[in-house]
């Protein structure tokens, strides 16, 4: 059985950074395409980044370039997704997801019916 488990989000003024953590049990982070999406309230989900089983970031948010970066511990099969430079734009509900098992489970992609596993989400608000 396949669990995400997000965490790391909290309040930050703008300009502040934060780390969030992706836990995972049940696959190998390194076997699949992983993604970090978020949904602001009223929005529909968005991909934010994705990375790939060769280690290749794809971004999908102009503004997430340059501001957040993906690290993998493979050892504790974690991924981190930390962000600088926050801004009050990036207030949403962010979510780990890993594509399903099959051929396509290492390519990434920013769409959300494309992911099969989820975590339950991580609050982050960012105050001006």
């Amino acid at each position: 059985q396949v669990h995400l488990v997000e965490s790391g989000g909290g309040l930050v003024q703008a300009g502040g950074s934060l780390r969030l953590s992706c836990a995972s049990s049940g696959i190998i982070f390194d076997d699949y395409a992983m993604a970090w999406f978020r949904q602001a309230p009223g929005k529909e989900r968005e991909a934010v980044l994705c990375i790939n089983e060769l280690g290749r970031t794809h971004y999908y948010v102009d503004s997430a370039k340059g501001r957040f970066t993906v690290a993998k511990d493979k050892a504790k099969n974690m991924q981190y997704l930390e962000i600088s430079s926050l801004k009050p734009d990036d207030t949403a509900e962010y979510y780990c997801a890993a594509r399903g098992s099959g051929p396509d489970r290492m390519y990434c992609s920013p769409r959300v019916s494309n992911f099969y596993y989820w975590g339950q989400g991580t609050q982050v608000t960012v105050s001006s």
